[in-house]
């Protein structure tokens, strides 16, 4: 058995149902469909109270005199929409398990939404609290806790309404009030376990239920932010994606909260006018790593539009506009890549030399800090540009990586082109 047949009979199997597994597809929709609106509205204002005063422009400086005055008053949407992220998180993860689950979707998530909040407040006199001392909790730091409950509350809501612990209504009742009585018992049952278990938790140790999740997951977060960490994940995504599984499907769906953990963290020190340390959040790989979709592939689309292979021009013309918008399938399966062994080489290789290259600008401050998601489509430029919160610099960083993936295509590109121009001449001889 060789090792592509290995790989593909021992591990693209598992890895397969690993990355279809309900409860991380519940998760990475939380995030894509309920949380990546509020971070990206957030964003906004941010951007708008921190200008890129590394750009010695007089606008730029303008700007900065312009909003010192009111600056704590624009960060206030800020931080009420990057600051709950997680109080998103855990609607979205109860919303999205229960669709699967085929119950009450929107009771399941306000139910895990409300489990979270309550387990945010130390069980004090709440009147006593200040809102922005919990507000941490709510946002990036909470998210393991948001999840968590997310998938706990929406089974055990599951549970009681599929075993027939729940008030059912005779017929031509209300829709409207059958669903608030089917979810009542779950309400009653399981918001009061939450409650008691932040109760226990605060009498005990002193600390909320996500301060202490936080302390456990902490050296996790912290190895998720290191080079062996992103090369580690960009190598797993290359080799999956050569196998043809959607390697960022299968490496998200478990990376995402520390990706956007990290991503909080930084937003929430550059609005504290303090140094951001997070490198390797999604960013890190969508608008740095990823140009033109995985593999760093934009470079090798232009490559095959001037291909003496018609096959290959052919394929290049199909995947230039979805490559500019960072979707590279036509390339990764109509060139292909997939089982190559030619170009698999430098489609491994290219974003571990780019991984390598960016982990380096961020850890040493030339590049500033990702401090924004945009969505996966944005291109070229524009993508650094927004990400970093206005540094053209990273925008140019964008163009130099494709450049360097590019000059690592070109050989193994001109000779796999070499192959199919042979075969393309031997067709045309013996049809002539």
């Amino acid at each position: 058995m060789n090792a592509v047949q290995f790989l593909e009979d021992r591990l693209m199997g598992p890895l397969s149902r690993f990355a279809q597994n309900i409860y991380l597809q519940s998760i990475r929709d939380a995030f894509v469909i309920f949380a990546l609106p509020v971070i990206l509205t957030g964003a906004i204002f941010l951007i708008i109270a921190n200008p890129p005063t590394t750009i010695d422009w007089g606008i730029i400086h303008a700007w900065e005199r312009g909003i010192a005055p009111i600056q704590a008053q624009i960060m206030f949407p800020f931080q009420l929409t990057f600051g709950i992220m997680a109080l998103t998180v855990a609607f979205g993860v109860g919303y999205s398990l229960a669709e699967r689950r085929d119950i009450d979707s929107v009771m399941a998530g306000i139910l895990s939404m409300l489990a979270f909040l309550m387990t945010t407040f130390p069980v004090t006199d709440i009147t006593q609290v200040p809102f922005g001392e919990i507000l941490d909790y709510l946002g990036g730091q909470g998210l393991f806790v948001a999840i968590l409950l997310g998938i706990m509350t929406t089974e055990l809501m599951a549970f009681f309404i599929k075993k027939g612990f729940a008030f059912e209504m005779p017929a031509g009742v209300p829709p409207y009030v059958m669903r608030t009585f089917r979810a009542l018992v779950p309400f009653m049952v399981i918001l009061p376990l939450v409650w008691a278990m932040e109760w226990i938790v605060w009498s005990n140790f002193g600390i909320t239920i996500p301060q202490a999740v936080l302390n456990i997951f902490k050296p996790l977060v912290s190895a998720s932010n290191s080079y062996f960490a992103a090369i580690g994940m960009s190598l797993l995504m290359m080799i999956l994606w050569s196998m043809g599984i959607h390697g960022m499907n299968v490496v998200s769906s478990v990376a995402y909260p520390f990706w956007m953990s990290q991503l909080a963290q930084n937003a929430d020190a550059i609005s504290a006018g303090k140094q951001a340390t997070g490198i390797v959040t999604e960013p890190f790989f969508h608008m740095f790593t990823h140009i033109g979709g995985s593999g760093v592939t934009l470079g090798l689309v232009i490559f095959m539009l001037f291909s003496a292979s018609k096959q290959i021009k052919q394929v290049g013309k199909t995947s230039l506009i979805p490559s500019i918008f960072n979707i590279n399938e036509p390339v990764i399966f109509g060139l292909p890549i997939v089982l190559n062994p030619i170009l698999i080489i430098p489609f491994i290789l290219a974003p571990t030399v780019i991984v390598t290259l960016n982990y380096i600008l961020f850890a040493t401050g030339i590049l500033p800090p990702v401090v924004i998601q945009p969505p996966f489509t944005v291109p070229i430029f524009i993508g650094g540009f927004i990400a970093t919160g206005g540094s053209v610099f990273a925008g140019f960083i964008q163009i130099v990586n494709v450049v360097i993936a590019a000059l690592i295509y070109l050989p193994f590109f001109k000779r796999y082109e070499k192959t199919l121009v042979k075969q393309e001449q031997e067709a045309a001889a013996s049809e002539a």
